[in-house]
């Protein structure tokens, strides 16, 4: 199981980042890395509760690297701790038949106050042996990169 750790600073309030993560239109405009697409399928903003959603390949991508399917990487994840406008933790498990890519990762998101804006903090703990921990680095960081347009 590995461990990631990802920061940005991006040019706006803590509490308009909370709500990027918070909102379910937003995490599916942003979330998705790269070229990837967003779809959430269910929503509650709740500890205890949570979403799934499902990243998408898209159409131009040559290699089939889906956890779900070969286009899709379903995941379910679950509220452990809302803290507005500080911290999120999220326990999140794919949806797949793939044993080294089952288990609950753990996805501690801090949001602290810099003079330019916000640092955002991901920390990714228990990752599943079959993700890479420099492809989950390198995923988190285009996320965060897309993220960071939308206050651009």
């Amino acid at each position: 199981m590995g461990t990631t750790r990802n920061t940005m600073v991006i040019h706006t309030s803590r509490e308009s980042l909370y709500r990027s993560f918070t909102d379910p239109e937003a995490l599916e405009g942003w979330l998705a890395p790269g070229d990837m697409t967003g779809k959430i399928h269910n929503f509650d903003l709740r500890v205890g509760k949570g979403y799934t959603m499902s990243l998408f390949y898209p159409a131009t991508e040559k290699e089939f690297r889906g956890k779900t399917s070969n286009r899709e990487d379903r995941f379910s994840s679950r509220f452990v701790e809302l803290s507005p406008p500080s911290k999120i933790v999220q326990a999140i498990i794919f949806d797949t038949e793939n044993q080294e890519l089952s288990g609950e990762m753990i996805m501690e998101v801090y949001f602290e106050r810099v003079s330019s804006g916000t640092e955002v903090i991901i920390v990714f703990k228990n990752i599943p042996s079959g993700i890479r921990p420099e492809d989950n680095e390198t995923g988190t960081r285009l996320s965060l990169e897309k993220l960071a347009r939308l206050f651009g």
